[in-house]
């Protein structure tokens, strides 16, 4: 699967590291503003399903709409289960 592009509001998710895809060894996203192109979060998605991610100090709304947007593309496009990580 190539990487994607996430459309999320305020917020837009880039694909981090097109080689793990072609792995299948996770994949990963940075979550930028949508204005600035600034990094505020990252989130990640492991081949199990399990969805984790951080946040930049301030920045924990670009967490929460990112992982909801991975979520649904999971789930919708990959016909993945989604569970919480630490």
């Amino acid at each position: 699967m190539e990487p994607v592009e996430i459309n999320a509001g305020n917020w837009y998710l880039l694909a981090e590291d097109p080689e793990a895809w072609a792995a299948d060894t996770g994949y990963r996203w940075s979550v930028r503003e949508a204005t600035t192109a600034a990094v505020e979060a990252t989130v990640e998605l492991r081949p199990d399903g399990t969805l984790t991610g951080t946040a930049e100090p301030g920045c924990s709304d670009a967490l929460a709409a990112g992982s909801a947007a991975v979520r649904r593309f999971a789930e919708g496009a990959l016909g993945m289960t989604v569970t919480e990580g630490p």
